[in-house]
């Protein structure tokens, strides 16, 4: 048996050192290509590709492509020329020609005068009484609202229509007013309660009075127009210039036209 003390013997070592160089020739990597001994130089046989070309001289040329010939655009058909009907001769009559005078014309019977259809341009010239509580501001609204009425009024504002006395009404026809007009509360809407039912009674008395001078009682009327009425104030100004129109002018206002002079009346209004 061997001792821990004796040293190996030289085969021993020679073989350890054999298995060790076994070990790494082994475990090395393959030589690269660069490293590899290159064999004598040999030319490389030439590719399809390079076989198939033509000789260096001579050089490729492609063949042009021909290019496509641009469409010209369809030439428009040339419309139809439009033929004109032609006019049939105008005939001529063989009748005698009569040398007659043409028939005068008739004489037109002209209105009697003093009647607004026989007077032309004529504007009547009317007188409006207007409560102040229900009336004028039914006139005002209409004004505001831009309501289209005839300017043919003389607009007087009263505190109320029942102030409006027969003798009123005749001043404002005496002094040239075409027309009167007297606008007041509804009986239920009067401000003084028993002032539009004053008015109704005292307008009576009034239209009395001008049938008995002999003036048209269509010269006078009587509304009952609240402040929330304006179309309503327009329309019966409509109305009324329209009805004195057909009237005429009034025959208390013959000596002059021009124009009419109501103290108290609101001609133009400033705001």
């Amino acid at each position: 048996m061997p001792t821990k003390g004796k040293k190996r013997k030289p085969a021993a070592k020679a073989a350890a050192k054999a298995r060790a160089a076994s070990k790494r020739a082994a475990t090395k990597k393959p030589a690269s290509r660069k490293a590899a001994v290159r064999g004598p130089l040999t030319k490389k046989p030439a590719s399809k590709k390079t076989a198939a070309r033509k000789p260096p001289g001579k050089k490729a040329t492609k063949k042009p492509v021909p290019k496509k010939a641009a469409k010209k655009p369809a030439a428009r058909k040339a419309a139809p020329e439009r033929v004109e009907a032609k006019k049939p001769a105008a005939r001529i009559s063989k009748r005698p020609v009569s040398w007659r005078k043409a028939p005068e014309p008739k004489a037109v019977s002209k209105p009697a005068a003093g009647r607004g259809d026989g007077v032309s341009g004529f504007e009547p010239r009317i007188v409006a009484f207007a409560c102040n509580w229900c009336s004028y501001p039914a006139a005002d609204a209409a004004g505001i609202s831009k309501m289209q009425y005839p300017p043919n009024a003389r607009v007087i504002r009263v505190m109320c229509a029942g102030r409006v006395h027969p003798a009123f009404v005749l001043r404002a026809l005496e002094l040239g007013a075409d027309g009167v007009l007297v606008s007041g509360c509804h009986f239920e809407d009067c401000h003084y309660l028993f002032g539009a039912r004053r008015a109704a009674e005292q307008f009576e008395k009034a239209a009395e009075l001008v049938r008995m001078l002999g003036i048209e009682r269509e010269r006078v009327r009587y509304e009952q127009i609240s402040a929330a009425e304006a179309p309503k104030f327009a329309r019966v100004m409509h109305e009324f210039v329209g009805d004195i129109k057909k009237i005429g002018p009034s025959p208390l206002g013959a000596r002059g036209r021009g124009d009419l002079e109501v103290p108290g009346a609101v001609t133009d209004e400033t705001t």
